[in-house]
């Protein structure tokens, strides 16, 4: 076959996912989600946001914004997403994102925003500070998403709903211009496990819950062994999986097993006639090897504070290129005048 019949490369799918620099990355992140980007790197087009912008919804230290913004963009390189094969920068970088959110705040409905239940939560739990931005996050986020034509979204629970207004706007706009946006789909995982707190292991180990609820990346070993130690199980002392009966005990065998101990099954043989001592302390060293290489690969990024700066401004300069394509072709649609 001659070089020009060769077949041209099948053109790679796009998976966007943000996280806020607004909190310490936990555990849970790094199992539900970092690991996994990982895996996605080398079969589709991966943009990981640092979404700062999003961030501002609630009050923010500047200085410590941007020491996040930095520290977030070393966790995703020591979690072993190269910089070459994924683009890592900040939203803000990007005048794209808000500029298209503004565009799509006129094709969203009051009544759409008004019905997104992480708004009621959020204002609930900032009361002081119910601003218009808060409101308007999805449209943001769905801007985030659209601009790069992107195909999967990984979702958890608490952003399904905001994902569906994202299709819906870009159904909505597609219906009245033609075929602008790809309509993105939520990636779920094939393996993933869901981590819960360790104080309160009904519900998912979050970043912005009190600090002995989570194990956070950063964690030194004496921390992850005294937040484990402490971690809640119950009284009948049998080490059995049963996340409705036995939530604690469940939590930290869904620990071992994801961090490379075995399957459940296996971990649960293992340790009968053991007590929750035992399984608490097998937990910590899993955490703890599982963690070191990041940490070690971390303190020695953030260590060299010009190298990621370069990543962000040179991925940011990626980025705006392909976000631009998409927002000129949006702007020329809804009829803006030609730029010269």
């Amino acid at each position: 076959m001659s070089e020009m019949q060769q077949p041209a490369a099948e053109k790679k799918q796009v998976i966007f996912s943000g996280i806020q620099p607004s909190g310490t990355l936990t555990l849970g992140n790094y199992i539900g989600a970092l690991r996994n980007f990982v895996k996605l790197q080398n079969d589709y087009d991966c943009i990981y946001c640092i979404v700062d912008e999003h961030a501002i919804t609630v009050r923010q230290n500047p200085a410590d914004l941007r020491r996040r913004c930095l520290e977030l963009a070393a966790i995703y390189i020591a979690s072993g997403l190269d910089p070459q094969k994924n683009l890592i920068y900040c939203q803000s970088h990007v005048s794209a994102h808000a500029e298209l959110a503004w565009i799509l705040n006129c094709f969203t409905y009051m009544g759409e925003l008004n019905r997104m239940t992480q708004f009621k939560a959020k204002s609930a739990a900032h009361a002081d500070n119910i601003n218009a931005g808060l409101f308007t996050y999805p449209v943001l986020m769905a801007a985030d998403i659209l601009l790069y034509q992107t195909n999967l979204v990984p979702v958890g629970v608490d952003q399904k709903q905001h994902l569906e207004l994202c299709r819906d706007i870009a159904q909505r706009f597609n219906g009245v211009y033609g075929n602008v946006f790809t309509i993105p789909e939520g990636y779920i995982p094939k393996v993933g496990a869901k981590i819960m707190s360790l104080q309160e292991p009904e519900k998912k180990m979050s970043k912005s819950d009190p600090e002995e609820t989570y194990i956070a990346l950063l964690d030194d070993p004496d921390t992850i062994r005294r937040k484990i130690k402490r971690a809640v199980t119950d009284s009948d002392g049998e080490i059995r999986y049963d996340p409705e009966n036995k939530p604690g005990v469940s939590n930290l065998l869904s620990i071992m097993s994801a961090l490379g101990a075995g399957d459940i099954e296996t971990i649960v043989a293992d340790m009968q006639g053991k007590g929750y001592g035992e399984l608490k302390n097998r937990t910590t060293e899993c955490v703890i090897n599982a963690l070191t290489p990041l940490q070690s690969e971390f303190k020695r990024l953030i260590a060299d504070k010009g190298y990621l700066q370069s990543v962000i401004d040179e991925n940011a300069q990626k980025a705006a290129y392909l976000a631009n394509k998409t927002l000129r072709k949006v702007q020329k649609k809804i009829g803006y005048a030609p730029r010269g």
